[in-house]
């Protein structure tokens, strides 16, 4: 029987997502709802991707019995009510990352979720690409020996875009992109909570950061270092380099489809999407769709690829990072 979703937010993630499924079996996925802020966007949403049912609110969206998940893909200042909305409502989420503004609102959800016994995942997509299934792997058999130094970048100019720059609208390199650095790191280090995190950065008039650098500390000698801009064009590559050899996941890192191992390159193609992306390599939602689906099957309320507890520490970090830069919410102070 097919997974069905529903599509919280008539956006362009969601878009690219709705469009990410259609590479996927019809008998294993099916958008069954659609809901946004108007009525009118989610028809209009609707009837780009074949959805059958559009509401034009979130609550009810929530009281649908005929939805099995929920993708939630608003703003990420409204990750933490509306994901509440649904979590008590008793609705498995999907929630696009970052998951909350700030670590308590992400516990805050996390609890939820236990409270209703329901999945919740953060929508870290780039765990589901089989490049990071296959970086996992290499890891654990120690194909590059002992790991020393993760180094992750992502530039992406973007100072254009309002979600980007303005506050209110949680905005800021760290939130949007530098979230994939810090991720990759924890990923490499299997949830391992770093024994110092130093950062520094730069911010616009506005408050939010724009560009930062964030140089981590781990047991056993172990370093990590991240760097991440909405100002300007970086490599967007990763690096994993052990005493035995390097691992490289080329750009983009978040959505890759290239790795390199000890200098030799292997490819994974993406499906061609049926309707034109918003977003780079977009088609390769359908891993996160399809981990979702088989946690479900499973009878499992987190994913093993993007366990709560990472989603608890990424944000803490986060949290350190943006009080060592200087960069305050109002979500912060409630």
């Amino acid at each position: 029987m097919a997974t069905r979703w529903g599509i919280c937010g008539a956006g362009k993630i969601s878009h690219d997502f709705s469009v990410a499924m259609k590479t996927l079996p019809a008998g294993d996925h099916q958008i069954a709802a659609v809901a946004a802020r108007s009525l009118q966007r989610a028809q209009e949403f609707a009837k780009k991707h074949g959805v059958s049912r559009a509401y034009g609110s979130y609550e009810e969206l929530a009281g649908d019995p005929e939805i099995d998940m929920v993708y939630l893909g608003v703003l990420h200042t409204e990750h933490w009510r509306v994901g509440l909305l649904f979590l008590k409502a008793g609705k498995n989420v999907l929630c696009e990352k970052p998951f909350a503004m700030n670590s308590r609102q992400v516990t805050d959800l996390i609890a939820a979720s236990k409270r209703s016994n329901v999945f919740l995942m953060e929508a870290i997509w780039s765990r589901c690409f089989p490049v990071h299934a296959e970086v996992r792997r290499l890891l654990a058999e120690g194909s590059v020996g002992d790991v020393k130094l993760v180094k992750a970048y992502f530039g992406s100019p973007q100072l254009h875009i309002p979600r980007s720059v303005e506050k209110e609208l949680g905005g800021g390199a760290l939130l949007d992109i530098g979230v994939y650095c810090l991720q990759f790191v924890l990923m490499v280090f299997n949830g391992e909570r770093p024994q110092s995190i130093q950062a520094t950065g730069v911010l616009l008039d506005s408050g939010v950061d724009e560009s930062m650098v964030v140089v981590m500390k781990f047991s056993g000698k172990r370093m990590a270092f991240c760097a991440f801009s909405i100002a300007v064009p970086l490599p967007n590559d990763a690096t994993i380099s052990g005493t035995n050899g390097t691992i490289k996941v080329l750009g983009p890192m978040h959505c890759p489809t290239s790795l390199v191992v000890k200098g030799k390159e292997t490819q994974y193609a993406l499906p061609e999407p049926c309707l034109p992306l918003n977003f780079t390599n977009s088609t390769g939602l359908r891993y996160e769709a399809e981990e979702v689906r088989q946690c479900l099957l499973k009878g499992l309320k987190e994913s093993p690829r993007m366990p709560l507890s990472d989603s608890v520490l990424l944000a803490e970090i986060m949290d350190e990072v943006r009080k060592q830069v200087g960069v305050v919410f109002s979500q912060d102070s409630q």
